[in-house]
């Protein structure tokens, strides 16, 4: 009997474990793979809602724990987390020994994983590459943990051929569509009174969800979220949601000044560092316009039919639907960008409008597909020249 496929699947923050779930719960319910969850950043983090307790509460065995957070978000902070991070799956890759690693996206995080695996020589599959996010360190990490791979699944079409203009073999693009939308399909939604009762805050109407992630290579994100909540004192009859930044590079400042609005506002707003995928998704399902500059308002706000208000530069380069009302970061153009989702006119382009990221499936096409490539000579690459 073969033996079956190590697979190991490292996971660090709330938002990337809700993009991999399907993927992980098709693996781990495979008897053809052995499913090998690693765990690591915000995921083992208090501060961050010790989310690694979510991933426990739905049930999937957890191989192995890497902690490489530290306490600040100075990017002398964030470059030694690297290096902790390294220097731990250097040691988790030693001991589990996986025939494959999979890797989604562009944080740093992943790219202390996918160091150590290269020179464990240990074949990488990464998800969502080719994409793009304008003034962060996330597009070069991005681009890096692509040219570490050995096979990619990207989102869409545009995205594969970025992939292969960076030198990658054709064969070994594979454009399997977006697994976070997998939820979609499958999710058990939470009505508005049980939402609001799980949050402690009525929710009333509009319902704002917001979200607002550093720009890491801009020393402006605490201006620009100034920005973001002097427009929304524009709406005081709105409530809403916000859930909490990433541990990037200037995150905190973004907490503290979001939690002192809340303060300010508790009748109206709330402040929650993660709120679970269901929680989530519900609030986004529910709310009138998805506020901020993280990629959910692009790709999953789209397919549940929720106009987005896309701050700033964050997100250039990635393909968006009509749904999506890009601004600039002032609060005189905040306000126009929310007052524009929330018109007449966009009610009639959500009920007319194209996803650009398709629909679900997409899961269960990416675990066949690292289940049965052949691995011999996966790690040897060549340059596809165009």
């Amino acid at each position: 009997m073969t033996a079956p496929r190590r697979i190991a699947v490292v996971t660090g923050t709330r938002a990337e474990y809700g993009l991999l779930y399907w993927l992980i719960r098709s693996l781990h319910e495979d008897a053809e793979v052995e499913l090998q969850l690693v765990v690591t950043g915000m995921h083992l983090s208090p501060e961050f809602g010790l989310t690694v307790r979510d991933i426990e509460r739905d049930g999937f065995p957890i191989a192995d724990r890497v902690e490489m957070l530290l306490s600040s978000d100075t990017p002398e902070g964030i470059a030694k987390s690297i290096g902790l991070g390294t220097i731990g799956f250097a040691d988790t890759f030693r001991r589990l020994r996986p025939d494959v690693l999979v890797l989604l996206g562009d944080r740093f995080e992943m790219l202390a994983a996918a160091q150590a695996a290269m020179v464990a020589r240990i074949p990488i599959a990464h998800l969502h590459g080719g994409e793009s996010t304008f003034g962060l360190i996330d597009e070069a990490i991005r681009h890096a943990v692509t040219k570490m791979a050995h096979l990619h699944f990207v989102a869409a079409e545009d995205y594969g051929r970025r992939v292969i203009q960076m030198g990658e073999q054709p064969d070994r693009v594979f454009v399997h569509g977006t697994p976070g939308l997998d939820h979609l399909a499958g999710m058990d939604w939470m009505s508005r009174q049980d939402l609001s009762d799980s949050l402690g805050l009525a929710l009333g109407s509009p319902l704002f969800l917001v979200t607002y992630h550093p720009v890491t290579l801009d020393d402006g994100s605490a201006e620009s979220m100034e920005a973001l909540l002097t427009a929304l004192d524009a709406f005081p009859e709105a409530s809403i949601v916000f859930t909490w930044p990433n541990a990037d590079t200037g995150g905190r400042v973004l907490i503290s000044m979001i939690e002192a609005y809340v303060a300010r506002n508790p009748h109206r707003a709330t402040a929650v560092a993660s709120l679970g995928q269901r929680r989530y998704l519900s609030a986004m399902r529910l709310a009138d316009a998805v506020i901020g500059n993280s990629s959910s308002g692009l790709t999953e706000a789209p397919a549940l039919r929720r106009p987005t208000v896309n701050l700033g530069e964050r997100q250039d380069g990635r393909l968006k639907a009509d749904s999506v009302v890009d601004c600039a970061e002032s609060p005189e153009e905040i306000v126009a960008a929310i007052r524009h989702a929330l018109s007449p006119e966009m009610q009639a382009v959500l009920e007319t409008m194209t996803p650009v990221y398709g629909g679900s499936g997409a899961s269960a096409k990416i675990a066949h597909t690292l289940k049965t490539w052949p691995l011999e000579g996966l790690i040897k690459k060549r340059f596809h020249d165009l």
